[in-house]
């Protein structure tokens, strides 16, 4: 379960939206997002049903929740603090994201990145500016407003044909309350599962 949640989130946060170059790498106002995510077809070539994700973002504290498909669990990144952690609340506990997991989440452009800008889109009622591009990490295309919030997005691995599709279905501009962007207190830690040795 925490594999699965700590995947798909890295997953949101750091291939999708790094997969441009707009003028703000982040959302300048706070937002509240809803995203409808289409993976690519499973083993047996069906294609999995729709899942959506929700995002919150305030950029007064620089705080952002991030809850993936399933409700297993929801993320709560401090941009300035470059930290992460997951939080379960069935659980009532929190896991602290690896520093290397939590530099891939708050990382700008990838390296070795070329980018195209392509033509504006509008995307749940919003305007925003389409990108292409290529890295060693794979291939992409995003769509992000001019005050960094991102609404639609695809990524392709290296060499590979599958692509997962995020596209915005709502956005709420407006505060964020304090309370999703702070975990609850009584919360234990738990400590990272690691891959047992061979």
């Amino acid at each position: 379960m925490i594999r699965i949640l700590a995947s798909t989130t890295a997953l949101a946060l750091l291939a999708l939206p790094a997969m441009a170059q707009p003028t703000n790498m982040q959302p300048t106002r706070d937002v509240s997002v809803t995203y409808r995510m289409n993976s690519p077809p499973g083993a047996g070539g069906g294609a999995a049903a729709p899942q959506e994700l929700r995002m919150a973002f305030s950029a007064s504290t620089g705080r952002q929740r991030v809850d993936p498909p399933g409700g297993m669990g929801w993320m709560l990144i401090d941009r300035r603090a470059n930290t992460a952690v997951m939080v379960m609340d069935a659980q009532r506990a929190i896991m602290a994201m690896p520093p290397a997991t939590v530099a891939a989440m708050t990382q700008g452009v990838p390296a070795g990145a070329s980018f195209t800008r392509q033509g504006t889109a509008t995307v749940a009622g919003t305007t925003c500016t389409e990108w292409n591009m290529t890295a060693p990490q794979g291939s992409g295309t995003s769509c992000i407003t001019e005050d960094g919030v991102l609404l639609r997005a695809s990524a392709t691995p290296p060499g590979g044909t599958a692509t997962m599709v995020m596209e915005a279905t709502q956005v709420t501009y407006g505060p964020v309350d304090a309370a999703r962007l702070t975990v609850p207190e009584g919360y234990s830690t738990m400590q990272m599962p690691t891959a047992p040795s061979r």
